[in-house]
C-alpha cells in the first residue's frame, strides 16, 4: 500500500489571518471571562477599538452573557458543560445600541503550555438570516443543478433514440427494438410486420413551398401514423421522407387492411401556407421470419417491396414477394379499387341509344371505366366482379348514379329534345334500403327530370328477392324514372313476374341480336321479345347492334330503340356530345 503523503500543519499566523477575515465575530477569553482576543469582524460590528475590549469582562458587552457563560456563583459554566450552541443574546456596541445576535461558545481545557480558553463565536442575527437564505439558495441551486443534470442526461438519451423533428423513434432505436425481438429466447412476436413508407413527390413540396413547409408535412405525417396504429405498434422515421411502422399482423388476410389504413390516413389533405397538399406514399411490407432474423435484412425486404409499389404507380402498397399470396393480392386489389373510387379515378363513357323509327338520338347508357394509375383504362369486366364480391359495388354504383345524373343535367338539347341517361343497378343496389333516397337526392340535387333517367336491372336481380325488388321498383316508379329489364332472355324470370313489376323497357340481350340474319331461332326469339314488350305496353330495346342488316331486321320487327358499335362505341362524355351534335 502506498503511504499517504504527510499533511502540513498551518502556522499560528495563518490561523490568525483566517479568523481575522471570517464573516462572523470571534472572541477568545480565559476562564475569568475577560476578552483576550477579537477579530476584525467583531470590531467592525461593535465600533470598538481593539484596545477598548481587550481585558474587558464578557458581561459588559453581553448583558445576559453572564447567565449563559457563568453560574450564579461566578464559576465558568463552560467548565462544567463544555459548550453552548446558538443562544440568542444582545451585543452592546460602543454607541450603546443593542444588536441581536446568536452566540456559540466552547471551552478548551488547560495544558502544560496553555491556560484554559473559551472560544466565542457570534453571528449577527441579520447576517445569520442572510447566510441561511444564501445557504438555502445554494442548496436549491445545487438541487436544480442536479435536476438539470438528470434532465440533460434524459434529453441526451431521448435525442440519441428519437428523431429531432417528429419525436418518433430514429433508425438506431428501431434497430435496437427489432434486435431485441430477434434476440428473445422464445419465438418471434407472431405476425411481426414492418411497413416501409416512402412519401411520393416529397421533394416537389420542398422545392415549391420551401423546407419549412416540408417539415410541417413531415410532422403531419408523423402525427397521422401515430394515430393510425395501436398502442403496441412502433413508429419510426428513418431519414428524410422515410418512415416505418412495425405491428403484429397475425392473419395474412389483414395485410391489406393494415396497409390501406396507413394509406388512407396519409391521403387526407393538409393545408400548408394556404396551399392544399394531398400526401401520398409508397409502402412496402415484409414479415419477420427465419430468413429475416436481422433488422437489416427485414428492412431490406420491406425496402424492396416499397420500390415495387413506387414502380407500379405510387400511392400503393406491395408485400415482399416471399410473403405474397392470393388472398393478400386480392385484398391489395380491393384496396386499390376503394382508393380509386375515393380519388376520382373512375370515369363514365357513354354509348348512344337510337330510335329505330327515324334514327334520332334518344339517350345514352352510362358505362363505368377505371383509369388505373398503372394499368391504364380498365373496362367493367376487370373490376365489377371484385366490387361485387368485396361489397364495394354499393359505393361504386352510388358514384356512377351521381356522376351520370350530374353530367346528363348539363347536356344541351339535341334536335330540340333533352337527352336521357341509362344507369345499371346491381343486385346489391336494388336490395339497398337507401337506394330510393340516393336516386331522389341525385335528381333533386342536379334538377334532372326523372323521366330522363333510366335504371337498368337484370333478371337475376329481380329474382333474388322478388318482394323486396317489387317494393323498390314501385317506389322508383312513383318518382317517375324509367325502369328497364336488362339482358332479357338470359335469366329465369317468368312472364308473371314481368307483368307484376312496373317495367317500362325490355332490353333484348346482344347474344340474340347477333344471330339476326344468321339463325332462324335467334330471329324468332327477338321477334317474340318485341311482341311481348308491346303486348304488355312497354318498349323493346336491342343491344349489341353491329351491322346495318341487324338494324334493318330490328326496325322491321318493330323494335323501338337500339344501341351498339354500329352507331358508336362507349366514348367519353365530350366525345359523345360532339357525336350527338354531328347527328344534327
Amino acid at each position: 500500500m502506498t503511504p499517504l503523503a504527510p499533511v502540513s500543519v498551518p502556522s499560528a499566523a495563518a490561523y490568525e489571518q483566517l479568523f481575522q477575515q471570517a464573516p462572523c465575530a470571534y472572541l477568545l477569553t480565559g476562564d475569568d471571562g475577560r476578552i483576550g482576543w477579537v477579530n476584525e469582524t467583531f470590531l467592525r460590528w461593535t465600533g470598538y477599538e481593539r484596545s477598548e475590549v481587550i481585558g474587558t469582562p464578557l458581561p459588559k458587552l453581553f448583558p445576559i452573557g453572564d447567565q449563559i457563560l457563568y453560574s450564579t456563583h461566578g464559576q465558568p459554566l463552560l467548565a462544567m458543560v463544555g459548550a453552548v450552541a446558538e443562544v440568542a443574546v444582545e451585543v452592546v456596541g460602543r454607541d450603546g445600541a443593542r444588536r441581536p445576535a446568536l452566540l456559540s461558545a466552547a471551552r478548551t481545557a488547560a495544558t502544560d503550555d496553555l491556560p484554559a480558553t473559551v472560544r466565542v463565536i457570534i453571528f449577527s442575527a441579520h447576517e445569520r438570516r442572510r447566510y441561511e437564505r444564501e445557504l438555502l439558495a445554494a442548496r436549491r441551486a445545487a438541487e436544480r443543478s442536479e435536476s438539470q443534470r438528470v434532465d440533460a442526461e434524459a434529453d441526451l438519451h431521448h435525442l440519441a433514440l428519437h428523431d429531432s423533428l417528429t419525436g418518433l423513434l430514429n433508425r438506431a432505436a428501431l434497430t435496437g427494438y427489432l434486435q431485441a425481438q430477434f434476440d428473445g429466447s422464445g419465438p418471434l412476436r407472431p405476425g411481426l410486420a414492418l411497413a416501409f413508407i416512402d412519401l411520393d413527390h416529397f421533394k416537389s413540396v420542398n422545392d415549391s413551398l420551401g423546407h419549412r413547409a416540408g417539415d410541417e408535412l413531415l410532422l403531419t405525417v408523423a402525427d397521422r401514423l401515430r394515430g393510425a396504429v395501436r398502442g403496441t405498434a412502433v413508429t419510426a422515421r428513418l431519414s428524410g421522407d422515410e418512415f416505418v411502422v412495425v405491428d403484429a399482423v397475425t392473419e395474412p388476410a389483414r395485410i391489406g387492411e393494415f396497409a390501406q389504413r396507413l394509406l388512407s390516413v396519409l391521403n387526407e389533405p393538409v393545408l400548408i401556407d394556404g396551399v392544399e397538399v394531398v400526401p401520398s406514399a409508397s409502402i412496402g411490407i415484409a414479415f419477420a421470419g427465419q430468413d429475416t432474423r436481422t433488422p437489416e435484412r427485414l428492412l431490406r425486404h420491406a425496402d424492396i417491396a416499397m420500390y415495387r409499389a413506387k414502380v407500379s404507380g405510387r400511392n400503393s402498397w406491395q408485400v415482399h414477394p416471399q410473403h405474397n399470396d392470393p388472398a393478400a393480392d386480392r385484398l391489395r386489389r380491393v384496396g386499390e379499387l376503394r382508393h380509386g373510387i375515393e380519388r376520382g379515378e373512375l370515369v363514365l363513357h357513354y354509348q348512344p341509344r337510337i330510335e329505330l323509327d327515324g334514327g334520332a338520338v334518344h339517350s345514352a347508357e352510362a358505362l363505368v371505366r377505371w383509369q388505373h394509375p398503372t394499368r391504364g383504362l380498365l373496362s367493367p369486366g376487370e373490376f365489377i366482379e371484385l366490387a361485387e364480391d368485396s361489397g364495394l359495388v354499393r359505393e361504386l354504383g352510388a358514384w356512377v348514379l351521381e356522376a351520370a345524373v350530374a353530367e346528363a343535367a348539363g347536356w344541351q338539347p339535341v334536335a330540340g329534345r333533352r337527352l336521357g341517361v341509362a344507369v345499371n343497378l346491381s343486385p346489391r343496389q336494388l336490395g339497398d334500403r337507401n337506394m330510393v333516397r340516393l336516386v331522389t337526392d341525385a335528381l333533386q340535387r342536379h334538377r334532372l327530370d326523372p323521366s330522363l333517367l333510366t335504371l337498368e336491372i337484370t333478371e337475376t336481380a329481380l329474382m333474388l328477392d322478388p318482394d323486396a325488388a317489387l317494393r323498390s321498383l314501385q317506389a322508383l316508379a312513383r318518382l317517375g324514372v324509367v325502369l328497364a329489364v336488362d339482358d332479357f332472355g338470359t335469366g329465369y324470370s317468368s312472364l308473371t313476374y314481368l307483368k307484376r313489376f312496373p317495367i317500362d323497357e325490355l332490353k333484348i340481350d346482344q347474344s340474340f341480336v347477333a344471330g339476326l340474319g344468321v339463325s332462324d331461332g335467334d330471329e324468332a326469339i327477338v321477334a317474340s321479345c318485341v311482341q311481348l314488350a308491346h303486348a304488355i305496353g312497354i318498349h323493346a330495346v336491342a343491344e349489341g347492334v353491329e351491322t346495318d342488316a341487324q338494324r334493318a331486321s330490328l326496325a322491321a320487327l318493330g323494335c323501338d330503340l337500339a344501341q351498339g358499335y354500329l352507331y358508336s362505341r362507349p366514348v367519353p362524355v365530350d366525345e359523345f356530345l360532339r357525336w350527338c351534335a354531328a347527328q344534327g
